[in-house]
């Protein structure tokens, strides 16, 4: 179920708001210029990993001609699942969870449609709030360039995000060094 937690910064368990009221999730971030809406395929897709990347933009392809006509001209799905069969999976999703629950900006908005699965963002919207949103099925986020935030996707990631750029490279982060990640509950602990 989505969810919003907004928390002081320097006492992260004082909790403001908690809520998984989605009107009220998306009336709050509006008021702080992000945008939490719910999509909807075209046709029903599993909530589960092992989707072709082609069958997920082809589900979600209104949205995606929406977007591109707005300006974001690349998309792509990306897949985190357990790979059994991979003996170095435990250290990979170890280092891709950290590399994003270190706090970060983009140049440009990134917007997040998750596809399967769930994951958490946390975005610093001032000096004084942490705002967590956790995001599930059918849940787009669209953060304004230039926020500070960082993703937690949990110890045992498993979700299908579609991904919405101007810029063609893609993901791109400016790390901004502070600490105040660690400071916060993680995906598991929530």
């Amino acid at each position: 179920m989505s969810r919003l937690l907004i928390s002081s910064a320097e006492r992260p368990a004082e909790r403001r708001v908690d809520t998984t009221d989605a009107d009220e999730i998306a009336r709050r971030l509006a008021e702080r210029g992000i945008v939490f809406s719910r999509w909807t395929p075209v046709r029903p897709l599993p909530d589960a990993g092992g989707l072709a990347a082609q069958e997920i933009l082809s589900a979600y392809a209104p949205n995606v001609q929406q977007m591109a006509a707005e300006g974001y001209g690349t998309v792509d799905v990306v897949t985190v699942s357990p790979a059994p069969s991979d003996p170095a999976w435990p250290q990979k999703a170890l280092a891709m969870r950290e590399k994003f629950r270190a706090e970060h900006t983009h140049a440009e908005a990134e917007i997040r449609l998750f596809v399967a699965g769930r994951g958490l963002f946390y975005l610093r919207l001032d000096d004084d709030a942490v705002y967590l949103v956790l995001c599930e099925r059918g849940d787009a986020l669209s953060i304004p360039g230039g926020t500070r935030h960082w993703f937690d996707m949990g110890s045992a990631p498993r979700f299908s995000a579609l991904r919405f750029f101007t810029n063609l490279d893609g993901w791109v982060g400016a790390f901004t060094g502070d600490s105040i990640a660690s400071r916060f509950p993680t995906l598991d602990e929530l």
